[in-house]
């Protein structure tokens, strides 16, 4: 499992005090209110920054970062990705996970019947759709629905599911 989970990454600066505009990567933008620091990946080191103050401007995050005061000094980390430790990360209920932990399951039929691996994961306005690359290489798309997903096993990295009719 990653030890670190991406929850934005920075578009473009934001006025000339040093803010950013995020695109939040987290089902809920809201989160970054209760959040005090996010680490910050150049790709070539990965540094802690402290958030001195949050606004929302429609689909966007608007951060301001302890330290970086210009537009200059803000415009050296565009495209850079923003990750919060599990420990900073939102409390999951039951039957609810992180993207980036499904990646790689090994899907099986109800019957256990290994289907493939889970590649991907599409949010949509109504459910997630998992995108299942199939052993034979065909591609399967299954909502996330208690219908179809029966069990999820997180220490084996495997998902039981059931393929409703027409799916395939």
């Amino acid at each position: 499992m990653e030890e670190v989970l991406q929850v934005g990454i920075i578009t473009t600066t934001h006025g000339v005090r040093g803010e950013v505009k995020v695109y939040p990567t987290t089902d809920d933008a809201r989160r970054f209110k209760k959040l005090k620091e996010v680490i910050l990946d150049t790709g070539r080191e990965r540094i802690t920054l402290e958030i001195e103050g949050i606004k929302f401007f429609k689909q966007m995050v608007i951060l301001k970062f302890k330290g970086i005061d210009t537009l200059d000094e803000a415009a050296k980390y565009r495209q850079a990705g923003l990750y919060v430790t599990r420990e900073n990360a939102v409390k999951l209920n039951r039957d609810e996970y992180f993207i980036a932990d499904l990646m790689g399951l090994e899907v099986c039929d109800a019957s256990g019947e290994l289907l493939g691996c889970l590649e991907d994961v599409m949010t949509t306005g109504a459910n997630d759709v998992y995108v299942i690359r199939m052993t034979d290489g065909r591609e399967l798309l299954l909502p996330a629905i208690k219908q179809c997903i029966l069990n999820v096993d997180m220490e084996q990295r495997r998902m039981k599911v059931h393929v409703l009719e027409g799916l395939l």
